[in-house]
């Protein structure tokens, strides 16, 4: 039994290559070019003052903040090829659904796996994902919008992502 709460994340080959790329360049050279920056700005004088230090910083905690995130995320990720095209949705499958009456298309998973495309990504946490987690084309279900309201939702079609 795992007592990790991360969430699991499903990956191809390609998102995760393209992940550890840039965890490594944070990790490595883009934090030794921030902290050049930071001693550059405080060679400048008075810190409280200083907008280059400053702002340097504020790059240094979200760039730390993102190393920690992709670590996490990289640790625990499901790495391989897309779900089988059984038509059951799962993380890693794209969905056509009926959400509330509208057609809607999105990946059910990780905003890391959709990488540049314009789908909307839904995590298989969320509401939407976990009340439609195993069902299959032609079924419906309803959950609970973060408002309270019931949302109907009939699933038309679920096959694997592939990027």
């Amino acid at each position: 039994m795992s007592t990790s709460s991360a969430p699991v994340a499903w990956l191809t080959q390609e998102a995760y290559d393209r992940l550890k790329a840039e965890l490594d360049h944070l990790s490595g050279p883009g934090r030794a070019e921030i902290v050049d920056r930071i001693e550059q700005a405080r060679s400048e004088g008075d810190l409280k003052e200083n907008g280059g230090y400053h702002a340097a910083k504020e790059e240094q905690g979200k760039a730390e903040a993102r190393i920690r995130q992709l670590t996490d995320l990289l640790r625990n990720a499901h790495v391989g090829e897309a779900p089988a095209d059984d038509g059951v949705v799962e993380p890693g499958m794209v969905i056509e659904a009926k959400v509330a009456g509208d057609t809607e298309r999105f990946l059910l998973g990780s905003r890391e796996v959709a990488g540049e495309s314009d789908l909307d990504v839904y995590s298989e946490k969320s509401p939407l994902g976990a009340a439609i987690h195993g069902l299959r084309a032609g079924d419906s279900t309803t959950y609970a919008a973060p408002n309270g309201k019931q949302i109907s939702v009939e699933i038309i079609s679920a096959t694997p992502y592939t990027g």
